[in-house]
């Protein structure tokens, strides 16, 4: 298999996460802003990563978005498991995947990159890294007014995720999409001191499911 991604990118890690859990055999591919365009588009007809490609007899071209690999995953190898045995608690992690997803992943976009761009700036002033920045900064629409409220997210989702200062697992007794989105999606705040200082368990919890799924730490970790 072959993961299209960005390196940086939090929702690939959500992929990485996940191949990772199931201990799938995988290579990466790390594509260019703007230019991985001209690579996904004919693939998938979006010009969003990550993009899986299983490369096998059989198996569709291409999967894209994170979620939607979390599914295919489970069809391809169910063993072991993301999918959590009763379907109530199953529905509840659905919930906070996709939650988590289109909402607090993209208020850690947010408040992330305005970090960069000034407080965090010296982890790497590079010209480079400086230009990838505020690209980034002005494709989403990044200003001081949306990271307030994106901000203001994030305090939300920690009270919702406080449940992990007490138990290893967000739904049920087991690791389950709700997990890998969370530890994910909230990865970036690892370099941002307040954040880490105001949230000690929720960066143990991060690290402990990168060990379980046998992925690298990320940065700050």
């Amino acid at each position: 298999m072959l993961l299209l991604q960005f390196s940086t990118s939090h929702y690939c890690r959500k992929a990485r996460l996940a191949l990772g859990y199931k201990k799938i055999a995988y290579q990466v591919e790390n594509l260019t802003p703007g230019l991985h365009i001209l690579k996904l588009k004919p693939i998938t007809g979006l010009t969003t990563v990550p993009v899986l490609l299983p490369q096998q007899e059989g198996e569709p071209e291409a999967i894209a978005d994170s979620t939607h690999i979390f599914q295919y995953l489970e069809t391809y190898q169910n063993d072991p498991p993301l999918i959590l045995p009763n379907t109530t608690q199953q529905t509840e992690a659905w919930l906070l995947e996709d939650w988590l997803d289109e909402s607090i992943g993209t208020a850690t976009r947010f408040v992330y990159y305005h970090f960069r761009a000034g407080e965090g700036k010296s982890i790497d002033p590079s010209l480079f890294s400086q230009l990838v920045i505020n690209v980034v900064r002005r494709q989403y629409k990044i200003t001081p007014a949306n990271v307030k409220l994106a901000s203001d997210r994030l305090k939300t989702a920690m009270n919702v995720l406080s449940s992990w200062q007490k138990q290893p697992y967000l739904v049920s007794d087991r690791l389950s999409v709700a997990d890998l989105a969370a530890a994910a999606l909230l990865s970036p705040l690892a370099l941002i001191p307040d954040y880490r200082q105001t949230y000690p368990w929720l960066f143990e919890r991060i690290a402990a499911i990168h060990e379980i799924c046998g992925e690298k730490l990320p940065p700050g970790l």
